[in-house]
């Protein structure tokens, strides 16, 4: 029995860890897709998201099979707990990149805004926010997690920045107005990927030092 539980335990990791992938993938290609002003680049990321809704719900049906079978205790628990968490925040940033591709769509029909302002800075930023989680995950390092939420505070300062700005363009030229709001919107959607990556971290902390670090962060 206990063989076989860690063995699904294993498994559970491998595809946590394949949704993980799946939403850093799909937040570069939509990123990809507004660099390179690729409307059907967007439309892909779009059409592909279903794959990490299917994977949440895989995932979620796993972790009750595992609790009701095996009632696991201590570190076992809280790895399964932190898995439900963990595919909640993940299927949200596919959301958010799904959301960041529909406005690349809508800035292609229009002539390029220049220039994108800080948000390939903030883009990339935040992309490796999610791949350094996964790190922190994998190699069991709550240290790199607790990093990463402190680089949650740079992602909000360049989404004040670039909202500033781009308000700013809009009130000296309305032509710009459905532009800058598109790229407005990108720039918040990358933000509020900030913080879901921000939250799987903290349930990284969690996961491996038993410490509940939720809002001690923020001022």
């Amino acid at each position: 029995m206990e063989r076989h539980f860690v063995q699904e335990l294993a498994e559970l990791k491998q595809e946590l860890l394949r949704m993980s992938s799946l939403a850093e993938q799909s937040v570069v290609q939509a990123l990809k897709a507004l660099v390179n002003r690729d409307p059907a680049l967007a439309q892909q990321v779009d059409a592909e998201d279903n794959a990490l809704d299917l994977l949440q719900v895989e995932i979620d049906s796993r972790c009750v099979k595992l609790l009701a079978l095996f009632q696991p205790t201590a570190k076992d628990l809280r790895f399964i707990v932190m898995t439900t968490k963990f595919t909640t925040d993940l299927e949200r940033i596919g959301d958010q990149a799904v959301n960041i591709a529909r406005r690349v769509i809508k800035l292609c029909a229009e002539p390029e805004l220049r220039p994108l302002v800080l948000i390939p800075r903030m883009a990339e930023l935040t992309r490796s926010m999610i791949h350094d989680v996964l790190d922190a995950f994998v190699y069991e390092n709550p240290g790199l997690a607790r990093q990463i939420i402190q680089r949650d505070d740079e992602v909000d300062a360049l989404d004040h920045e670039i909202y500033a700005f781009l308000t700013e363009t809009m009130i000296q030229d309305s032509q710009t107005i459905t532009r800058a709001a598109n790229l407005i919107s990108i720039a918040h959607n990358l933000e509020r990927i900030g913080d879901h990556v921000t939250n799987i971290a903290e349930e990284i902390v969690y996961l491996y030092e038993g410490q509940d670090i939720r809002h001690q962060h923020q001022p």
